[in-house]
């Protein structure tokens, strides 16, 4: 890492000291190790915003749960998933967010012109309807605060009441990560990349 601000701890990236494994209660050592094995969809293991809300125990067993409902027994195609959380992701110009799941967009199969148009803000015209719903919602929701009737119908016809709020659920548990990333300031680690402009 290069320009760390001082109040960041080297072990853990950011500025919590990693959880304690013997200050944890049965179901946190649980946690603690499966996050030490990256389990449970755990992409930075003990370094990540996963393993530091494991300092509030009620936090992390209800978050991990809901975490990984919307992002592997909710139902949505894997591209869908990650082209929904680097748009919470790049609306809330979450660098750390953004790093920790461009690569698994891509390994998803999210095509390189969907993800620059998120990287870039760009208009979503000549993109596939499914991934341009994904980005005109998300960026409603985040950017308007306002989802219209429109979008609102289309994305009811796609994937059905269960569907629209299991994805707005999604979008939004990435936003609450995002507040909580940027509380700790969790530092990109050294060989992600996070390039997109912030205004």
């Amino acid at each position: 890492m290069t320009d760390t601000p001082p109040d960041i701890l080297p072990e853990t990236g950011c500025r919590l000291p990693a959880p304690g494994r013997d200050d944890l209660d049965d179901d946190g050592k649980a946690a603690y190790d499966r996050l030490a094995n990256f389990e449970d969809g755990a992409l930075f293991g003990l370094r990540g915003p996963t393993a530091m809300s494991l300092h509030s125990p009620g936090v992390s067993k209800y978050q991990t749960a809901l975490n990984n409902y919307l992002r592997f027994q909710a139902g949505f195609a894997p591209a869908v998933r990650e082209l929904a959380i680097l748009v919470a992701a790049r609306e809330m110009d979450s660098r750390f967010e953004w790093a920790a799941h461009e690569a698994e967009a891509v390994a998803e199969g999210v095509p390189g012109d969907v993800i620059d148009a998120v990287r870039h803000r760009r208009p979503t015209d000549g993109l596939a309807e499914e991934y341009a719903l994904i980005i005109e919602f998300g960026r409603q929701a985040l950017t308007d605060r306002r989802v219209s009737p429109e979008m609102f119908a289309q994305l009811n016809a796609a994937y059905g009441s269960r569907g629209v709020t299991d994805l707005a659920f999604l979008i939004g548990n990435y936003v609450s990560l995002a507040v909580f990333i940027a509380t700790i300031d969790a530092q990109v680690p050294d060989g992600r990349e996070a390039d997109f402009p912030v205004l």
